[in-house]
Formats: structure tokens, C-alpha cells, sequence
């Protein structure tokens, strides 16, 4: 019995020792996140001539590179292994920082978008750092580890934007190459961070496991599947969908500053971020379901915030709001989903997950240009209570199944 408790005890220390490693390179990289989505709308609007509905449009490049990042990470962590997979991650974010910079002081409307889109690829390796934490992690530890992870985005929250004000003139009178130059220093940290991790090998656990892989189709066509992923990319659609149009409705369509605009989102990536530290406690205590559905209902309260006017507490509040409910929502849906699979089936269920998920926010971006312009500010928020009801009533029929079953 002791040498059962000293093994999971050594297991766990591997873990929150891996875990530590990945918040800080999380932390480090996804800055590149809030950067680009504090200026990428406005640095578009700016370099169109007079058809302002594709100003989004290199968001919408980086949230497709993000699902192409998804494939790419996998393919490379079985290559590579997961270490040297993330690695190549960052190199790719620097490159594609450079790119946008240059596209700037070029006036380059489409090469920033392929600048955004190679930067949303670095994203996508990084989203595989929720699960590497998972799946380095004992069963337990899982879903504190998640939070652990995306609790680094607190950092990122502070850093990303930061970055923005105080470098936005750094090459004056090209505006906000700066930002982007500022990722190649941040991506050769992270470098040095996923060096020393030692993350356990997925592909020799799979050789050695007794139970062959299952079909993907029987893991994903699983309600507990269906229903972690469907939560995952409404709370993760949502967010993307007001996110990217609120800078534009405060500064294009309201007037306020540039500056007022950056801190909306820098509060709103700390609110994303924040509760993270204490999400993994509450599912812990009171289950998945409810804290997804909790998530899901305070993205209601945020769309009702957003739509009860276009003063400056209205749009933070709502932006506040949106990162509490996607925390809640996608960290929720995604202990949901990581715990559907076995270690030796992760990769191809992680990589149809994270497809499905990035193409679905990618086109919610895309949307959220043409909304804004054709329709205005309300109207992306009217679009939150069918998308989040829906959701929410799948999740509750998941958690009155659970309750059956254990009765």
C-alpha cells in the first residue's frame, strides 16, 4: 500500500511540475492572442478602402490557423513528440508576428491576414497545452490541471495588451508594428520553457496498452462527447463573436479611444483567465454540468448587459462577463470531453475536437464583421440567448442522465 501511495505521489509531482512549465509557456505565448484581437479589427478597418464588412478578416485568419494549427500539432507531437511539437509552435508564432509587422509597414491588407493566420497556428499548438497537462496528469489532478493552464492566461491578459499601448508607436507613423515585432522575444521564451518539460510519451503508452483504440466515430457520436464539444463551442463561438466586434463598436462605432478599447479586452482576457484558479475547486465540488451550465447562463447575463446600452461600463461589463461565462463553459466542456477518451486514443479525438471547434470560431470572427456592418452592435448580441439556451439544455439533459444512473 505504501509503494502504491509513493508511485502516485512521484506521479503527481511529475505533473505539477509539467503543469507549472505549461501555464508559463501558455502564459507567455498566448499573449499573442489578446494583441492580436485588440488591434487586428481596427489595424483592418484601417488598411480597407471603402468595403469595411472584411475588416475582420484577418481575425478571421488567425482563428483559421488556429484549427490548422490543431491538425499540425498532432501530426508533428507524433513526429517530434509534444515538446519539440510546441517548439515549433512558437517559432511559428515569431514568423508570423514578422509577417504582420512588415504588412503594416507595407499597407498589405492580405499579408497582414496571412501574418494573423501563421500566428493563429501558433495558437493552435497552444490550445494542445490543456491537454498535454491532462494527459500528464493523474485522473484526479485532471481538470485542476486544465484550469492550472488557462490560469496563465491571467499573465497573458496583462501582457498582450500592455504590450499594445506601449509599443503601438514604436515605429511611428506605422502604428502597431511594434506589438508584433514584440512576439519574436516572447515566442524565444517560451522556447526555453518547452525545452525543459518532461511530458510523458502518448504513442508508447498506446503501444502498450491491452485495449486496442476505439473508432473515432463510436468515441465522438457519445452523448458525454456530443455534448462537452457542442458547450465548448457555443461558450468559445460566443466569446470570439463579441470579441472581435467590440473593439470595432467602441471605437468606430461609439468614438472612444483606442486606449479605452485595449483595456476593455484586457479586462475581458482577465476575466477569462482569473477564475480559473479556483474553476478546477468548484467542478471538484459541485460537477462539470453545473459549472458549465453556470458558464452558459452568465453568457445570457452578458448579452443582456451588452444590449442595455453603449455607455463605456456597458460594453466592459459585458466584456467582463463573457470571459467568466466562457471560463466556466469551454474549461468545463473541456474536462467534459478529456473524459471520454484513453491516453492512447487522445490524439485523434483531441485533433477532430479542436478542428471542429477552431473552424466553428473561425467563422463566428468571419461573421462578426459582417454583422457589425450590416446590422450594428445589438444584433451580435441578440444572437447569444438561442446559442447559449441550446446549449444549456443539452448540458442539463447530460447531467439528469448522470443522475439516473446513479440512482
Amino acid at each position: 500500500m505504501t509503494m502504491v501511495a509513493e508511485g502516485l505521489e512521484r506521479e503527481l509531482s511529475s505533473a505539477r511540475r509539467n503543469v507549472f512549465l505549461l501555464t508559463m509557456a501558455q502564459a507567455i505565448l498566448a499573449s499573442a492572442g489578446p494583441i492580436v484581437f485588440s488591434i487586428g479589427g481596427i489595424a483592418g478597418y484601417q488598411l480597407l478602402g471603402e468595403d469595411k464588412s472584411l475588416a475582420t478578416a484577418p481575425l478571421t485568419g488567425f482563428n483559421v490557423g488556429v484549427s490548422l494549427g490543431a491538425v499540425l500539432v498532432a501530426i508533428l507531437a507524433r513526429l517530434l513528440g509534444r515538446a519539440y511539437g510546441f517548439v515549433a509552435g512558437a517559432v511559428i508564432s515569431a514568423v508570423g508576428g514578422l509577417t504582420a509587422a512588415i504588412a503594416l509597414f507595407r499597407s498589405d491588407f492580405w499579408m497582414m491576414a496571412v501574418g494573423f493566420l501563421l500566428i493563429g497556428m501558433s495558437s493552435g499548438f497552444a490550445q494542445k497545452i490543456r491537454f498535454a497537462a491532462a494527459d500528464a496528469s493523474p485522473s484526479f489532478y485532471k481538470p485542476r490541471a486544465i484550469s492550472w493552464i488557462l490560469a496563465g492566461g491571467v499573465i497573458s491578459a496583462v501582457l498582450g495588451p500592455q504590450l499594445v499601448i506601449l509599443t503601438k508607436d514604436l515605429f511611428e507613423p506605422v502604428l502597431f508594428a511594434g506589438a508584433f515585432v514584440a512576439m519574436v522575444p516572447l515566442s524565444l521564451a517560451a522556447i526555453v520553457i518547452f525545452l525543459l518539460l518532461r511530458l510523458p510519451d502518448t504513442s508508447a503508452s498506446a503501444a502498450g496498452h491491452a485495449e486496442p483504440a476505439r473508432p473515432l466515430a463510436q468515441i465522438v457520436l457519445s452523448q458525454r462527447f456530443l455534448t462537452g464539444m457542442i458547450c465548448g463551442i457555443s461558450s468559445y463561438a460566443l466569446m470570439t463573436f463579441m470579441m472581435t466586434g467590440a473593439p470595432l463598436a467602441m471605437v468606430i462605432g461609439c468614438g472612444f479611444s483606442q486606449e479605452l478599447a485595449t483595456l476593455g479586452i484586457q479586462w475581458h482576457v482577465l476575466a477569462m483567465f482569473g477564475p480559473s484558479f479556483f474553476t478546477g475547486m468548484l467542478i471538484h465540488r459541485y460537477g462539470t454540468e453545473k459549472v458549465v451550465a453556470a458558464g452558459l447562463v452568465i453568457l445570457m447575463a452578458c448579452a443582456g448587459v451588452a444590449h442595455a446600452g453603449i455607455e463605456l461600463w456597458s460594453f466592459w461589463g459585458a466584456l467582463i462577463l463573457l470571459g467568466v461565462g466562457w471560463n466556466f463553459g469551454f474549461i468545463g466542456s473541456t474536462a467534459i470531453v478529456a473524459s471520454t477518451y484513453r491516453p492512447h486514443e487522445a490524439d485523434k479525438v483531441q485533433g477532430f475536437h479542436d478542428i471542429v471547434l477552431f473552424g466553428t470560431v473561425a467563422l463566428a470572427s468571419f461573421s462578426s464583421g459582417k454583422v457589425f456592418n450590416a446590422y450594428g452592435w445589438q444584433t451580435i448580441n441578440l444572437v447569444f440567448w438561442p446559442v447559449a439556451g441550446i446549449s444549456l439544455i443539452l448540458i442539463l439533459m447530460l447531467a439528469y442522465r448522470g443522475r439516473e444512473r446513479s440512482v
